[in-house]
Formats: structure tokens, sequence, C-alpha cells
């Protein structure tokens, strides 16, 4: 049996009683470590933390293991009960459907234990869930690399009058362009988007795309904004204002969204008077 366990957001207690008991009957228990982050990290003290309360010795699967090297899991996982930790949600990520699409192939019984994610979470901001539109996803710019697909889904958002939820950039043990070119690979340190630097660059993105035919704004410095730091964390932060004013709120350590607030209802506007800047 492979468990997929979500493991909620805040620290390593915010697991289910079904998923630590999951988790307590593996053989083997591997975690997840670059679509998503606990609040708490994944130090070496973080890690203790996990495997005292688990009871559980967790191998750490970063990027290369669980996209290079998850037959490993899935060939023991055929064998014995294999655990699969993922921060949030199991269908947080595509990679968690793929994970599941090919043990399915393989025979490998596949149960999910879900758990709270940044998709349900982020109502506590006071914006109706079912007023969002689709999710986009906000990468690092670099200087060969400025994407700007995201642009036409927030477009196509505010004209529906939907909210856009924004996820921002997390990379963790991403090898460099340089130590790739000459075969052997090193690690940047790891790097977690903020919400200051997601609304520089969605500022970049307008200035960029509107000399473009059939230009229309899909947001401006007056732009009413959310910015959440450490969603389900007791230290978590909101902050509502014009995307310009957000520039300047300090909002923590990581992990960082940003919501581009569309139209409102009465009762959304009362609760975001919590959380505007004064």
């Amino acid at each position: 049996m492979l468990y997929i366990v979500g493991l909620g957001l805040g620290d390593e207690r915010d697991i289910t009683v079904r998923g630590l008991d999951a988790v307590r009957s593996c053989s083997k228990v591997y975690m997840e470590a670059y679509t998503s982050l606990l609040s708490l990290g994944l130090d070496p003290a973080a890690l203790a933390n996990l495997e005292k309360l688990y009871g559980k010795e967790i191998t750490v699967a970063d990027r290369e293991m669980v996209e290079e090297r998850v037959d490993q899991v899935l060939n023991e996982a055929a064998d014995t009960d294999v655990a699969f930790l993922v921060v949030g949600d199991p269908f947080g990520a595509t990679t968690h459907t793929d994970l599941v699409v090919r043990a399915k192939k393989m025979g490998v019984e596949v149960k999910v234990i879900h758990n709270a994610s940044v998709m349900n979470a982020i109502g506590v901001c006071g914006l109706q869930l079912y007023r969002y539109g689709e999710t986009i996803s906000i990468p690092f710019f670099t200087d060969e690399w400025r994407p700007d697909s995201f642009y036409e889904k927030i477009q196509n958002n505010r004209k529906l009058g939907l909210h856009t939820l924004c996820l921002l950039d997390i990379r963790v043990k991403e090898p460099t362009w340089e130590s790739l070119a000459r075969g052997k690979k090193v690690y940047e340190p790891p790097r977690f988007m903020t919400v200051n630097t997601a609304i520089s660059q969605l500022f970049e993105s307008y200035y960029d795309i509107r000399f473009k035919d059939h230009f229309l704004p899909a947001y401006g410095r007056d732009t009413l904004c959310i910015g959440v730091a450490r969603l389900g964390s007791d230290d978590q932060k909101i902050v509502a204002g014009p995307m310009e004013k957000l520039l300047d709120v300090d909002f923590g350590p990581p992990l960082h969204c940003l919501i581009i607030v569309g139209e409102t209802h009465p009762l959304e506007e009362e609760m975001l008077e919590f959380y505007m800047i004064k």
C-alpha cells in the first residue's frame, strides 16, 4: 500500500489522527519537500520533531528524488506499506497526481488521506471560496526568463469579477545553470518569494506587456490585494490594501501567497476591514 498523507499547513501536529495512524503503520516514510514546506521548516531540529511525534524515521524526498527516482518509492510500496507525506493536501500539486497514476499503473494500491491546504484555508481572509477564478503561480524572474503567461489568467478572472489566488515560487535544492552546464550539480541557497517580490514582478509584467496588441489592464497600483504569510500557523499574517501599499509591508518569514481581489460581496467587505491597512 502507498499512503499519500496530507500534513496540513502549520507544524507536525496538524496531521490528522487517521494520517498519523497510517504513518505509524508503515515500514518506510518519505516526506516531499519541494512543492511546499511546513512553517517549522525542514532543518534537522524540525525533522527530529516530526520523527518524534510520528515515531518513524523520515526520508526527505527532494525534487530530484520525486522526479527522477520515484520508482524506488513505488517498488517499496509494492512489497510493504509506505507513507508519502505532503504538506497541505495530497492533491495540492500535480506532482502528486502523477505519483498516483504511476502507482496504479504498477498495480500498487493507493490510499489518500486529505488535510487542509492553501486552496481552502485561504478562506480565512474573508473572501468566499466559490468566488475565486483560476489559481496562478508566479515564478522568480531571471535576467533571461520573465514569463508573463499568468497575466492573461488574472485578466480573465478580473473580467468575470473573480478573485485570483497567486501561489509564490519556492526554490529548494535547485541546481544552478552553470553547474548543469559543467555536468556537476551545485545547488542554489533556498529562496522563498515574498508578497513584495510578487507585486514588484506583477508591476514589471504590466509594463512589459502593455505594449502588446489588444492590451487591457488586469490590475493597477490601486487594485485591492491581500498578502498572506504562514497561512495556518499561530503567527499567520494577513494584510489587505492597495497593491502599491502592500509593497512596503513586512510580512516576515515564508511561506507567502497573494490574492488579487475581484468584485466583492458586502459580507466579504466587512471581513476585509479587519485586515485593511490603516
